[in-house]
């Protein structure tokens, strides 16, 4: 990966990363860290904020140091609010800890924060992601940070006088913990007094409950996000940590956690880049049981996980970019494919090059990855004219490239198969007539019926590329031209109508499936009687 260092964002930030670390932790494993909260489905903006450290942390393990990649799961936080699809009554446990919260209606997981954490485990897994996963719910009730909290709280006065830099009105009372209610286990908490010496700490809960407890044998509660978060960049000694472009407006967390970690618990703040939105596009179909957005899982449903690593890979984090779950999702494979024959012929940039080494693999060796890759837009096509069946799939693979077994075509055919099956509209799906349209036929002038007897002449070259140059020809042949020459602005008008044509005599409308895989799919025979040759 050297070759690539100017020119690839990963390898700058390994520099970074490796040189910060030397500074901070000589001979100590450099500490890469992301935070997730499993309050909801964890969506394809959230998984930014896992392969941005995971990349800088592959590439340094790649150049044989030894990284670690922490995830935080957030799942000590608050439930916060009742998403669409969930019963209502969801709403008595409002302030509960994530963990604490049962898991929505039908699923099988423990709790709130496990049924929403394991498909993203599971995408994880997938994407070759290497990392150490930590609960926060298992750190604070355990007491791992009580330390910490102790010395936040005796430093309440330093923190406050930070984030009163960016207040706009004073508070009365600052206290950075807040207890999780003993009886009805809610945060719903107010701190009315504590002493320092015996850290003793009284608090009253809206439910009615009050009590007073030592804070140095509390584990029933945690510190507020913008003094949780400093206090883990210390605790945990993190060199590297991206952030979302919300969390540097002023008085935020990261912006008020540069100067909390070191005035409060000794520390550092993490270097790292502010990433930037990743939108989506073609939604329409996403059920509103998984969110306002898909996640990793979603997206691997339809697309193999190097070429989802690539999206990520390819991008510097501050600059946004959409993942496609529309017809967009085909052009972006042939990218893909035309990339992975620039590598294999040794014409990609040096930052291709990376950003492809980087997809199909890590530190650990290759992904899994299709051994007959076919195009994606011709393997949807496919599975869209047959329906998936898979006699019929193998028969016209074996036409398009030779495939002698299905599963040479597998994952990619899987995930053609299911694109078709759950993002493409009923109204937009292919099925080919049964019988001719007899009026349409009969309606045909002589230069269209011309066409329609040249591409009939012409279908014994049974073969994707013979029959790619057939119909693109046949409008070529009419005009007295080679097959060879250069489409002109009126030749493709003519070849948008004759195609238009074979699509309405085929399968009843004026768009499809590229006619090439259409005509390979139909079989000679049939095309020939639809055509009325």
């Amino acid at each position: 990966m050297a070759d690539s260092a100017e020119t690839d964002w990963v390898s700058r930030f390994a520099d970074e990363v490796i040189s910060e670390a030397e500074r901070r932790a000589p001979g100590k494993a450099i500490v890469c860290a992301s935070g997730l909260s499993p309050s909801g489905p964890i969506h394809l903006g959230n998984l930014r904020e896992v392969m941005t450290p995971h990349l800088v942390a592959d590439e340094i393990r790649r150049r044989g140091l030894e990284c670690v990649h922490l995830l935080s799961w957030d799942d000590y936080d608050r439930f916060r609010r009742v998403p669409a699809g969930v019963d209502p009554s969801w709403a008595e446990h409002i302030g509960k800890p994530l963990t604490s919260v049962p898991a929505p209606p039908g699923s099988t997981h423990a709790n709130w924060a496990e049924h929403f954490k394991a498909p993203m485990i599971a995408a994880l897994e997938e994407l070759g992601v290497d990392y150490r996963g930590i609960s926060q719910t298992e750190q604070y009730t355990s007491g791992v940070y009580r330390e910490r909290i102790l010395l936040a709280v005796r430093e309440r006065a330093a923190i406050d006088g930070v984030l009163s830099q960016y207040r706009s009105a004073q508070v009365e009372e600052y206290f950075p913990y807040r207890p999780y209610c003993d009886l009805c286990g809610r945060d719903l908490t107010t701190v009315t007094a504590y002493d320092d010496e015996t850290t003793e700490l009284a608090y009253t809960c809206e439910c009615g409950f009050g009590e007073t407890v030592r804070l140095a044998e509390h584990d029933r509660g945690k510190l507020v996000w913008k003094v949780d978060w400093p206090m883990r960049w210390a605790y945990e000694g993190v060199i590297f940590e991206p952030s979302g472009v919300d969390h540097h407006s002023p008085g935020s967390a990261w912006i008020a956690g540069r100067q909390i970690v070191g005035e409060v618990f000794g520390g550092e703040q993490p270097i790292g880049p502010m990433y930037a939105f990743v939108g989506i596009t073609g939604m329409a179909k996403m059920s509103s049981s998984k969110g306002d957005v898909p996640t990793a899982a979603d997206a691997l449903q339809i697309m193999e996980a190097p070429v989802l690593r690539w999206l990520y890979a390819r991008r510097k984090p501050s600059q946004s970019f959409k993942i496609a779950f529309d017809q967009e999702i085909q052009r972006l494979y042939d990218e893909w494919d035309a990339l992975g024959r620039k590598v294999a012929s040794g014409q990609a940039q040096p930052a291709e090059q990376a950003a492809y080494t980087r997809a199909v693999g890590t530190a650990a060796g290759p992904l899994p990855a299709t051994p007959h890759p076919i195009p994606y837009r011709t393997l949807a096509s496919v599975a869209d004219i047959t329906t998936g069946d898979a006699d019929q799939t193998l028969r016209i693979l074996r036409d398009v490239d030779g495939v002698t077994d299905l599963d040479e075509t597998r994952p990619r055919l899987d995930r053609a198969q299911r694109w078709i099956d759950e993002h493409v509209p009923a109204d937009q799906r292919t099925r080919v007539r049964e019988t001719p349209d007899q009026d349409l036929l009969d309606s045909l002038g002589h230069d269209e019926r011309e066409s329609l007897r040249l591409l009939a002449d012409g279908l014994d070259d049974w073969s994707l590329d013979g029959l790619t140059t057939l119909v693109y020809g046949v409008p070529k042949l009419q005009a007295g031209l080679p097959a060879d020459v250069k489409a002109t602005p009126e030749l493709k008008a003519a070849q948008r109508a004759f195609f238009a044509l074979l699509y309405r005599l085929l399968v009843g409308r004026d768009t499809g499936p590229r006619l090439p895989t259409l005509l390979l799919a139909v079989g000679a025979d049939r095309v020939r009687k639809l055509i009325g040759s």
